[in-house]
């Protein structure tokens, strides 16, 4: 690491010690970083799967929609643990520093990473947890990653009816209890990390500009730029997980 990349570095982790509410954003591009995918670059899951294995309409009606379905939740849960950048978060949050993570990521990995469950507000789902959209029978990951090696598509042991992941296809609304939640820190926050996210999809985009209405600074960690670059107050062109653990490292070598 040169001496630059430790400056600018230092600076992002003096920001969060002068907080008194700081809030982490995050993106694909912090789960990119421990093997999934994200979903628009180029190589990127759109590229490999039909849009329609997430469209709600898609997967209630056609069994060949569920199937392309599966196959991508196979490939994306397999193998898959948190990396640094997760694992850097997770210790903001157990030191105080970050009051909360607002994540467009369905992966789990900032829980499994180390932060608080109750911290953790998923603008987009999670697939951890599933319904059978028959009985309403809730199941745990484990238990479908069972069903998952026996059968294609997985069927409600109850009712026979159709499983789907607790996750936000296209054609539904965003979970009222995360969204309600994330528009509140957002708002309460004087410090907003963007991390991993090129803020093009909304309305997860907004938590970034609710923050800079209600006078937050904002940093902004992504390998390329955003519509928000020239509104923060530090913009770092680099992986999470080379910065993060950096930031930590100072913070608790300069604790508050």
């Amino acid at each position: 690491m040169n001496i630059n990349n430790d400056r600018i570095f230092h600076k992002a982790a003096q920001m969060i010690l002068d907080s008194r509410h700081a809030v982490v954003f995050t993106g694909a591009g912090v789960s990119t970083e421990s093997g999934i995918p994200d979903f628009r670059s180029p190589g990127g899951i759109w590229d490999r799967f039909d849009q329609k294995a997430f469209d709600y309409s898609s997967f209630i009606q056609q069994e060949e929609s569920r199937i392309m379905h599966w196959e991508l939740f196979r490939s994306l849960i397999t193998g898959v643990f948190p990396n640094p950048a997760h694992f850097a978060i997770g210790e903001l949050c157990k030191q105080g520093y970050v009051k909360a993570v607002i994540t467009q990521n369905i992966d789990g990995l900032h829980q499994l990473g180390g932060a608080p469950t109750d911290l953790v507000h998923e603008l987009h789902g999670s697939m951890n947890t599933f319904t059978c959209l028959g009985c309403r029978h809730r199941f745990t990951l484990d238990i479908v990653l069972d069903m998952a090696q026996k059968s294609p598509v997985p069927v409600c042991p109850e009712c026979n009816g159709i499983i789907k992941p607790d996750v936000v296809f296209f054609g539904e609304s965003l979970p009222a209890k995360a969204l309600e939640q994330a528009q509140k820190e957002s708002s309460l926050c004087d410090l907003f990390f963007v991390i991993g996210s090129t803020l093009t999809v909304y309305p997860a985009a907004l938590m970034p500009e609710y923050a800079l209405s209600n006078g937050a600074k904002l940093v902004i960690i992504n390998l390329s730029p955003t519509p928000l670059d020239e509104k923060a107050d530090l913009v770092i062109y680099t992986k999470a997980g080379k910065v993060l653990p950096s930031i930590v490292e100072y913070i608790s070598a300069n604790p508050a």
